[in-house]
């Protein structure tokens, strides 16, 4: 569980609102050991000081609107749990719709996990090793600590290790 301080201020004073696990967490049925946590969305002129009030508690969309941003970590589950003979890609389609709102909606029809967002993503491998793929095949392997900066492109991330790795996104609203 990823645990999220939030600051703000009360009688002019800085201090902690809340301190605690993220609601917006989910363990996915269908993928075995994906698992993604909405921590923070923004708009696009956030209101200063914070009202307390939890801008990840109900969302309709995990793509920030132009100039918004929110902080996504997703934890990718070895792709050979994809590949199982028992792995139910409709079923794992369905959760990912009810799930990641916005975002599933992107992702290439065909099941290849390629999807492109309107967004300027600061991706960070927090954990693990992960590949990123773009169009034609072309791969990057990345490794706890590495940085992307996915500018809108279509892209894919692919885990072929034999263990889960943990990455934190940012994503920023982007015009079309």
């Amino acid at each position: 569980m990823v645990r999220r301080i939030v600051t703000g201020e009360r009688n002019g004073r800085s201090t902690v609102l809340s301190d605690g696990p993220v609601g917006n967490t989910h363990d996915f049925v269908h993928v075995p050991g994906f698992r993604t946590t909405l921590a923070w969305k923004a708009d696009a002129v956030p209101t200063l000081p914070h009202d307390g009030a939890d801008p990840v508690a109900t969302v309709t969309s995990m793509v920030p609107d132009p100039h918004g941003s929110c902080l996504i970590i997703v934890r990718f589950p070895p792709d050979s749990v994809m590949m199982a003979a028992d792995f139910d890609g409709a079923a794992a389609g369905e959760e990912q719709m009810r799930f990641l709102p916005g975002l599933a909606e992107s992702f290439d029809p065909d099941g290849s996990g390629m999807h492109r967002t309107l967004t300027v993503d600061y991706d960070i491998i927090l954990d693990g090793e992960l590949w990123l793929e773009l169009d034609h095949g072309e791969l990057r392997h990345l490794k706890a600590g590495d940085v992307v900066i996915q500018n809108g492109t279509r892209h894919a991330w692919r885990n072929r290790s034999d263990r889960p790795a943990t990455m934190a996104a940012v994503l920023i609203g982007a015009a079309g």
